[in-house]
């Protein structure tokens, strides 16, 4: 199967007066269609600058995104970004914001607004329509925020600690939802996160990187057996531990 997405020898630096410091070094990997790619390393790494590279929200000093076998530049693959805070409008009603991104693009049409409400139906919030952000609860917000990014109809989804500003309840819950409708829409996706026990319970692969500047330490492939493979139930597997502690040796031996 071709990648949809292929980063080859990703280097990158920030340069300020005090001098150049390294992020990001030789980075090089690919995401297959469909595949759910978690990436942790130690804070500070450049986890999230390699998710700004990847969009082309900043361009590598050496090295070279494809997506779909095209250049980043060239290509027409359409990315999604889905980022820490849910960054819902007050003054907008839940499905006004959702309207948000295909409104920017132009996008907006009979099917695109009839494709909005059938999301909202879909995954719970159709009653909340009309609410405003503040009525619904964190979790919620998250969702209507992931709503909001699919209903783009996205080639590959970029996640950035997209649960971190849930407290632990939710972020459980949310996890374990956000999880399955990715799965149940066959999305690409690519989690960039602190939380080990959500990369594991999440991915079909866990990229480890060292700390900065960051280089590939290990990719874990993960596999469970379960009837009913989500991220919840994978939580309470006895794989679960395996994969947590050989990612955590990774991390530690690497930090």
């Amino acid at each position: 199967m071709e990648p949809i997405l292929e980063l080859k020898n990703i280097n990158y630096a920030y340069h300020s007066l005090e001098g150049e410091t390294k992020a990001l070094t030789d980075i090089s990997f690919s995401v297959c269609p469909g595949e759910f790619v978690s990436i942790v390393g130690p804070s500070g790494c450049g986890k999230s600058t390699l998710l700004s590279i990847i969009c082309g929200l900043i361009a590598p000093e050496d090295g070279q995104v494809n997506l779909n076998g095209k250049a980043l530049r060239d290509s027409t693959t359409n990315i999604g970004y889905m980022l820490q805070h849910d960054h819902l409008f007050e003054w907008r009603t839940v499905y006004h914001n959702v309207l948000l991104g295909l409104e920017i693009r132009h996008m907006l049409t009979d099917r695109s607004r009839e494709y909005a409400h059938e999301l909202l139906d879909l995954y719970g919030l159709k009653q909340f329509e009309n609410a405003k952000p503040s009525e619904l609860s964190g979790g919620m917000r998250q969702r209507a925020a992931l709503i909001r990014t699919l209903v783009l109809d996205p080639d590959i989804l970029l996640l950035d600690e997209p649960f971190s500003a849930l407290d632990y309840q939710t972020r459980l819950s949310v996890c374990d939802d956000i999880g399955q409708i990715l799965r149940d829409a066959h999305k690409t996706a690519v989690l960039v996160t602190h939380d080990l026990s959500e990369a594991v319970s999440m991915a079909d692969r866990v990229i480890i990187l060292t700390a900065r500047p960051a280089a590939v330490a290990k990719v874990v492939p993960i596999t469970f057996e379960l009837e009913e493979d989500t991220p919840m139930n994978r939580r309470n597997a006895p794989e679960f531990k395996h994969y947590f502690n050989i990612i955590w040796k990774e991390l530690n031996t690497n930090a």
